[in-house]
């Protein structure tokens, strides 16, 4: 029965934990190398990421470095750069490509909202499904005569416990970045 529980807990705390990354890669007006995670290089034949291949730094609150270790793999990073969704266009001096981040126009951070609203709201989803899931073994370990109706109930009402807190959460989180991108 606690296997059950453990179970559930892990699988909602790896769904918080890709919100995290999710709203790590939003470009909320400041300069976040995680912005930079999804981009991949083709490198020998292999997509790799950007922070594999070069130094990434933030020098000032809306700017990004990135220096390559490789001198011959600035224009492939520049051409990455511009294929990806990220909206910010490289300048390359030869040595270093510098990101520079426009404050976004208001439109665009109710347009980011929405992203996070959307995020969130497909996390909570994902975590009611695994508190469903888990419910669905309890009552067939129920069915199996292994647990009781009183097991069943008391196991129900901690998997709604569960849900509620990283619920809780999730809307917490989405509160936070939709603050943080609103008082750029």
């Amino acid at each position: 029965m606690d296997e059950i529980k453990t179970s559930v807990q892990n699988k909602m705390d790896k769904i918080i934990d890709k919100l995290h990354r999710d709203f790590a890669t939003f470009r909320a007006g400041r300069a976040n190398p995680a912005i930079l995670d999804k981009v991949q290089i083709d490198y020998y034949g292999t997509p790799t990421p950007i922070a594999q291949l070069a130094t990434v730094a933030t020098p000032e609150a809306k700017q990004l470095t990135i220096q390559p270790w490789e001198a011959n793999l600035l224009k492939d990073i520049e051409r990455a750069i511009l294929a990806s969704e990220i909206g910010i266009t490289p300048m390359n001096d030869g040595r270093i490509i510098r990101l520079n981040f426009p404050a976004p126009t208001e439109e665009r951070r109710k347009e980011l909202c929405r992203e996070v609203s959307k995020h969130s709201e497909e996390a909570k989803v994902a975590v009611r499904n695994i508190r469903r899931d888990g419910i669905e073994k309890y009552k067939s370990q129920k069915k199996a005569g292994e647990i009781t109706e009183d097991d069943l109930k008391q196991s129900e009402k901690e998997m709604q416990d569960l849900t509620d807190k990283f619920i809780k959460e999730i809307e917490k989180m989405n509160t936070d970045k939709e603050k943080e991108i609103m008082e750029i």
